[in-house]
């Protein structure tokens, strides 16, 4: 594989190929050829995979299991790395197979290879917009302090990074969220149970956000979590202002629809006139 592939061959088995392995013996062969180029002064190998991990993958499974005649069918480039990059990219970017943290990580790397850092001028090489880039950058610079907390760190999704990305500041919420992080992590450890990603993310967020002990909300210009009396979250009072104010009912949190209407009551008893 080139040193530049977007996808981590390491994660490929058989199961995240089995509907190419199916296609491939179905058709009796491999369809579409893998791209590769020429290596020169390398001992063991003579060309290097630039897009088709997936290929090289189940046509190397498919000869050990029974069907040694298959050949895995390239076709030959000579390219350099950036258009390298550009054509694994624009060739594996709808494919639901790669994972977003797979494409993240990878557009990361890209930044400081092939990009000197300047986001603007990949996006215009990628021709997608700055704010795409973005999220998937976002996704990869989270710290392994706080994915530590999820069992499998490619279910993670970019519309996930916006919620984790926002746990990370100021310093003291970000310390709170490695601590729960941690203590996630050795609870899964420990017992051997896996919580989703969704849970993951509320408790998190949770910690680093601890709900009021008080049912009756204070004023305040920031966001304000309500609590039911048992502790449970019930909603969150955002943008207290001389205009109005938004709530944000949290449905999921554990609380009884009494609880929230009673917490619902107490916020139109302080704030309307």
């Amino acid at each position: 594989m080139w040193a530049g592939h977007n996808r981590d061959y390491a994660l490929l088995n058989e199961e995240r190929c089995s509907d190419l392995i199916e296609s491939i013996k179905a058709q009796g062969r491999q369809e579409i050829p893998a791209i590769v180029r020429r290596l020169s002064g390398d001992e063991e190998y003579d060309f290097e995979v630039i897009c088709g991990a997936r290929r090289h993958w189940s046509i190397s499974w498919l000869r050990t299991h029974n069907y040694p005649d298959f050949k895995f069918l390239v076709d030959v480039r000579e390219i350099g790395d950036e258009e390298a990059f550009r054509l694994a990219d624009i060739e594996n970017r709808a494919r639901d197979d790669l994972t977003d943290l797979e494409r993240a990580r990878d557009y990361l790397r890209a930044l400081t290879a092939y990009y000197d850092g300047r986001q603007k001028t990949m996006a215009e090489r990628l021709k997608v917009s700055e704010s795409w880039l973005t999220r998937y950058l976002d996704l990869a610079r989270l710290p392994e302090q706080l994915t530590r907390a999820f069992a499998d760190p490619q279910e993670l999704g970019i519309r996930n990074a916006i919620a984790l990305k926002a746990l990370l500041k100021p310093d003291d919420r970000r310390e709170r969220a490695f601590r729960e992080a941690a203590r996630l992590a050795e609870e899964r450890e420990a017992t051997g149970r896996s919580m989703s990603v969704i849970d993951v993310i509320k408790a998190l967020s949770l910690a680093v956000d601890p709900p009021k002990k008080s049912g009756t909300p204070k004023k305040s210009g920031k966001a304000e979590t309500v609590a039911s009396p048992s502790g449970k979250p019930v909603l969150r009072i955002e943008g207290a202002d001389r205009k109005g104010i938004r709530l944000t009912l949290l449905s999921k949190g554990g609380a009884t629809r009494q609880e929230a209407e009673e917490a619902v009551r107490a916020v139109l008893d302080q704030y309307w006139m």
